[in-house]
């Protein structure tokens, strides 16, 4: 009598992994945009990229789209003008949490974000230890090599304010490199993000915060973009100066209203 062989145990599908979508905000980037695309999806496999461009008159939005129809892990968003960085990433935002994002996350398309790090930003996310990643310049082990000595006090002294003003114990508040759960994107009101230049960095995180986020920083490596012109100015920087104030002030008429209510619901009651 032949062998009895018994059935094969069928084998469960694995459960599928977070939908992750990484948002590249562009403008005048046609030189970046399709290298830090293709650099992305060859560093995180299974990432989705949403490009958003705000009219670039460089032909970079016709290139992006020249990408999606070549990738169906890459889509675009297209904005008539430009109108500043946090508002295109709150753009971005909406989209990619339409689309069932579970992690978002925000690069630089000038390459001043290395895709190398991604893995790494990624990781606390995955592991359940953090709703939010700072890609941080300024805790060990990260660096800025080819800053002159005035960027370095810029920006990091922009981090030291805004952590002293807001009571934020991080060390890099400026920094664009982050990711984001889901879940936290959608606890922020989106409607009250304001900042328009890199401000944005300072007021995400700050709200991501007063939303009970668990927020880490890892470490990375800023490098100068590899094409194209930076979109720093004085501005921005005065922007982030006001902005930094005016949540202070925010947050103080807030906590000043609350107690007010709770002192006079004992007063009502009796």
């Amino acid at each position: 009598m032949p062998p009895v062989i018994p059935p094969s145990t069928p084998i469960a599908a694995a459960p599928p992994g977070p939908r992750i979508w990484i948002i590249v905000p562009t403008y005048n980037e046609r030189d970046n945009v399709g290298p830090i695309t293709e650099a992305i999806l060859a560093t995180v496999l299974e990432a989705n990229v949403l490009i958003v461009d705000d009219g670039s008159p460089d032909g970079t939005g016709e290139l992006a789209d020249e990408l999606a129809r070549e990738r169906s892990n890459v889509a675009v968003l297209h904005r008539q003008s430009k109108q500043g960085l946090g508002r295109a990433y709150v753009a971005g935002y909406r989209d990619v949490l339409a689309r069932g994002a579970d992690v978002v996350v925000q690069i630089d398309a000038d390459f001043s974000h290395p895709v190398r790090f991604l893995p790494s930003l990624l990781e606390p996310l995955a592991a359940g230890r953090a709703d939010l990643v700072l890609g941080s310049r300024y805790v060990k082990g990260g660096r800025i090599p080819r800053w002159n000595i005035f960027r370095r006090v810029i920006s990091r002294g922009g981090s030291i304010f805004a952590g002293v003003v807001l009571l934020m114990p991080y060390r890099d508040l400026t920094g664009g490199f982050k990711a984001f759960s889901a879940p936290v994107l959608r606890a922020i009101d989106l409607d009250r993000l304001h900042a328009g230049g890199y401000a944005f960095q300072i007021e995400t995180t700050f709200q991501a915060r007063l939303a009970g986020a668990r927020i880490v920083e890892v470490p990375i490596t800023f490098e100068e973009r590899r094409a194209g012109q930076s979109k720093m100015s004085m501005a921005i920087f005065t922007e982030a100066f006001r902005l930094v104030l005016a949540l202070r002030f925010k947050t103080l008429r807030r906590r000043r209203r609350k107690l007010s209510a709770e002192s006079a619901a004992p007063r009502a009651q009796g």
